[in-house]
């Protein structure tokens, strides 16, 4: 029900009913032909058919008509659509009336069908829009059998099936009548009640992810100029800590020396970690991207040269296979440079001296698909649906390296799921993970 409520377009609920009434047109022949040819029921098949027949025409016209509206992204208006919307659901009344006519009328239990319109009206329409289909039935039902008990309509009795003679019983038609009228205005009266509780409970959702998403977005903005000025300032103290370690304000012991060096190296790794919260801030508050064409396989040969250095110091062996196909893509050739580059330096460094890491670039329909492996430390099963979150690190790696930032992964999903690629991790059978993701040859949609 939820899916119908506010946050679902009037057009998309007049694509719905018509849906339903695909449902209800072959329920009608299957029901006609069972009823008549195994059951023995005597019913009237050939105007039976006939109302299927025009049912499924009148559908397919208003299909159409709903398509020639929304054709190119056009957008009808919600009056126009709204009327459609109400004479839908006016004229699937008049339809089941027009069945239970040909199909016994009071004495068919498929009256109560009227029922299942009503909580469809009432979860589609406004309240009064929807008291008012509750009356429409009414009249229908209740003319229906009132016409047939006086004589005013002929009488298509369900030989074979219910007893003959009810539909002239006119305190069985008037007991009928009230427990039908009694029923469908009760299933109103429930159905938008409920459903204005759903919709207050919606709108107030609604308003806490708005406040939710301004207090996010002062959030980065704060955090945006906080590192900024904190980064400045970091630059300063490694440029002074440089200066010193390189003895070019005067020489150094051995023990200012290591401190000095220590002093400079935790430097580089918080200007590291600015750096990287800096870009994944200014990501998500710009949100866009200079999409150009360039070579994606030029990006894979700079990532792969940039970590060379730091597996051959753990004498890792780093292959890789790229599909001849794979060449230009639509995008921002820095960041997912960067993004290639920081999985695969990842991928090093979770992995024992002596190991391996395996790269396959592949095409995949619209998408460029790539495969990283190694045989590292692998992750935890328990952590891998997180560590694509900010700040979050498994426990074996900050085994590894306690001082590490857990933003890389979260940055290389950002570039990925902002370019329209999905990103995601498994642990391979003999040990190590495999990183996976995707990127869209053509730029992605708005």
């Amino acid at each position: 029900m939820e899916n119908l409520l506010k946050t679902t377009s009037l057009i998309q609920r007049a694509y719905w009913l018509i849906g339903l009434r695909w449902v209800a047109i072959a329920a009608l022949v299957v029901a006609t032909f069972t009823a008549s040819e195994f059951m023995g029921v005597s019913l009237p098949v050939s105007a039976l058919y006939t109302i299927a027949g025009v049912l499924l025409a009148y559908n397919f016209i208003l299909y159409d008509l709903l398509r020639y509206w929304t054709w190119g992204d056009r957008k009808p208006s919600e009056t126009r659509i709204g009327r459609i919307l109400t004479f839908q659901i006016c004229a699937d009344l008049l339809i089941l009336a027009t069945i239970l006519h040909f199909s016994g009328g009071i004495e068919n239990p498929f009256s109560s069908f009227f029922a299942f319109h009503m909580i469809i009206g009432s979860i589609l329409c406004s309240k009064r829009q929807s008291y008012l289909q509750a009356a429409l039935a009414v009249m229908l039902f209740g003319g229906l059998i009132a016409l047939e008990g006086a004589g005013g309509l002929r009488h298509y009795a369900l030989d074979g099936f219910a007893g003959h003679g009810l539909y002239r019983d006119w305190l069985y038609i008037f007991g009928v009548l009230f427990v039908f009228t009694a029923t469908l205005f009760l299933l109103v009266y429930m159905t938008t009640s409920i459903s204005e509780q759903l919709r207050k409970q919606q709108a107030g959702y609604e308003a806490a992810n708005a406040q939710l998403e301004g207090k996010d977005q002062l959030k980065n903005e704060y955090v945006l100029r906080l590192t900024h000025d904190i980064k400045g300032h970091l630059a300063a103290v490694q440029s002074c800590l440089d200066i010193v370690f390189s003895e070019m304000v005067g020489p150094l012991n051995e023990k200012q020396k290591d401190l000095v060096e220590r002093a400079y190296r935790r430097a580089g790794k918080c200007m590291a970690f600015i750096t990287s919260l800096l870009k994944l801030t200014r990501m998500k508050l710009t949100g866009r991207l200079d999409m150009e064409i360039f070579s994606l396989r030029n990006c894979i040969f700079n990532s792969l040269g940039s970590v060379q250095n730091s597996a051959q110091k753990k004498h890792i062996a780093i292959r890789h296979q790229i599909d001849p196909a794979v060449d230009e893509v639509c995008g921002e050739a820095v960041l997912i440079e960067e993004t290639i580059m920081n999985m695969l330096f990842n991928a090093v460094k979770y992995t024992p001296d002596g190991g391996q890491v395996s790269m396959d670039v592949r095409q995949d329909g619209a998408f460029v698909l790539f495969s990283i492996s190694d045989t590292g430390i692998g992750v935890p099963d328990a952590d891998l649906g997180r560590i694509f979150e900010e700040f979050y690190r498994a426990d074996n790696a900050r085994a590894i390296e306690r001082d590490g930032t857990g933003l890389g992964l979260a940055f290389a999903r950002q570039v990925i799921e902002r370019h329209g690629g999905r990103i995601w991790a498994r642990n391979n059978p003999d040990g190590g993970a495999t990183f996976t993701f995707t990127i869209p040859k053509a730029a992605p949609q708005p």
